[in-house]
C-alpha cells in the first residue's frame, strides 16, 4: 500500500515538473520574440535654435469706438419706426418718432404769440423813433418777444427729442420696440455700433509696464475665425494701475475693414515688442503632457558596436513660449537632439524605433489649416 502511494507521489511530482518546464520554455520564447519584434515607426524632428520676436500675451475684449443703445430722452408713445433690424444708417437718419401731437398744437400757439409779440415790438420801435412812446414800453415789448420765442424754442426742443435720429453712422441691431408701445425715459430702441475701426481692451501685469509704448504692433486671434489674425497697434495705455490686480489696462485700435471683429468678442492678444530672443524650438507634437511635467522621447543610437538600431529615451523638459506649431524648450534638451514627433502613444523608455518622416506634415510658424 505504501509503495503505491509513493509511486503516485513520484508521478505527480514528475508531471508538475514537466508542466513547469513547458511554462518556462514558453516564457523564454515570448521574451525572445519580444526582443526580436520589429521596432516602432515614428516621425522625428531636430531641436534647433531660432530667433523669435519678443512678445507679450494676454486675453482681451473687442469694443466699438462708437456704440450705444439708442433710447428716448422723453417718455412717449411710438408712432413711427423708420428702420429695419440689421440695417446700416448714416448720422442723422430718422430711427423712430414718438407722439408729438400735443406739442405741435402748443407750438402753433407759441408761434402765434411770437408773431403778435414781434408785431407789437416793431410798432413800439416806430413810435419810439417818433418819440411818441416811452423807452420802458419798448423794453417791455422786446422782453415779451424774447419770452415768446423762448417758449416756442422749448416746444421745438421737446419735439426734437421725440424725433429720434442716429447719433453717428453704423450698423443697427435688432429692433426692441413696436408701434404703439409706450416708452419710458431710457428704454432701449435699438443697438447702434460703429464697427470700423474697433478697440481691443486688455490688461498686462505691472512687470510688463516698462516695455509698453504707444504705437507698438498688436495681433489678435479669435476662435470665431480660426485662420485669421488681425493687425493693429496700441492706441492708449492707462496712466494708473489696478490697485487690486497690479495690472495696467491697454487699448489697441484695429481698422477692421471687413467688420469681422464685433463688440464683446473674446480675443487672444499678442503685443509684438521690438527685440528678438534666441530659443531652442521643437514641434509642439513632440511634447507629451502629463501631471508630473512635460516630456519628450529623444531618439539616439543604441550604442552597440556595429549596430544601426535607434532607441527612444524619455526625458523631462521645461517648456516656454509657443509660436505657431513650435514650442520653445528652456531646459532638458540641447540643439541637435532628435525627438519623436508622431507615434508617441506607442513608445516607452528604451523601445527600439525607426524614423519615417515622409507622411508627416512639416510644422510651421504660421500655420494656415484648410477649412473643414
Amino acid at each position: 500500500m505504501k509503495s503505491k502511494l509513493f509511486v503516485g507521489l513520484v508521478i505527480v511530482v514528475l508531471v508538475a515538473g514537466g508542466l513547469a518546464a513547458v511554462k518556462v520554455l514558453q516564457i523564454k520564447t515570448m521574451l525572445a520574440n519580444k526582443q526580436e519584434s520589429s521596432p516602432e515607426a515614428v516621425a522625428s524632428a531636430v531641436a534647433h535654435e531660432e530667433k523669435w520676436q519678443d512678445t507679450l500675451s494676454a486675453v482681451g475684449s473687442v469694443s466699438s469706438v462708437e456704440g450705444v443703445t439708442v433710447a428716448p430722452e422723453i417718455a412717449g408713445t411710438v408712432t413711427k419706426i423708420a428702420f429695419e433690424s440689421g440695417a446700416r444708417v448714416n448720422k442723422g437718419d430718422l430711427l423712430a418718432r414718438l407722439d408729438t401731437s400735443s406739442e405741435e398744437a402748443q407750438l402753433r400757439s407759441a408761434e402765434a404769440q411770437v408773431d403778435w409779440a414781434s408785431v407789437s415790438a416793431e410798432r413800439l420801435r416806430k413810435l419810439r423813433a417818433e418819440n411818441t412812446s416811452s423807452q420802458s414800453e419798448l423794453d417791455q415789448a422786446e422782453a415779451a418777444l424774447k419770452q415768446a420765442q423762448a417758449n416756442a424754442d422749448n416746444i421745438r426742443a421737446t419735439i426734437g427729442k421725440k424725433t429720434i435720429r442716429a447719433p453717428f453712422a453704423g450698423k443697427l441691431g435688432i429692433r426692441l420696440v413696436n408701434l404703439g408701445e409706450q416708452l419710458d425715459v431710457g428704454k432701449g430702441i435699438v443697438s447702434l455700433q460703429s464697427l470700423a475701426p474697433v478697440f481691443v481692451d486688455f490688461s498686462l501685469p505691472q512687470q510688463e509696464f516698462a516695455q509698453l509704448q504707444d504705437g507698438l504692433k498688436v495681433s489678435v486671434a479669435s476662435d470665431t475665425y480660426a485662420t485669421n489674425h488681425f493687425e493693429g497697434e496700441i492706441a492708449a495705455i492707462n496712466p494708473d494701475l489696478d490697485a487690486v490686480t497690479r495690472s495696467v489696462r491697454v487699448r489697441a485700435k484695429f481698422e477692421n475693414p471687413g467688420e469681422l471683429l464685433r463688440a464683446g468678442m473674446f480675443v487672444r492678444v499678442t503685443v509684438i515688442l521690438p527685440g528678438e530672443q534666441a530659443v531652442l524650438a521643437i514641434p509642439a507634437t513632440a511634447i507629451l503632457r502629463a501631471p508630473f511635467g512635460d516630456s519628450v522621447f529623444v531618439i539616439t543610437p543604441d550604442g552597440k558596436a556595429g549596430s544601426t538600431n535607434l532607441v527612444a529615451h524619455q526625458k523631462i523638459i521645461r517648456t516656454g513660449r509657443t509660436h505657431g506649431e513650435f514650442v520653445s524648450v528652456e531646459a532638458g534638451l540641447k540643439a541637435g537632439d532628435t525627438v519623436a514627433t508622431a507615434g508617441l502613444f506607442k513608445l516607452h523608455n528604451g523601445v527600439n524605433v525607426t524614423v519615417n518622416n515622409e507622411e508627416t506634415p512639416k510644422p510651421s510658424l504660421t500655420p494656415n489649416p484648410p477649412n473643414s
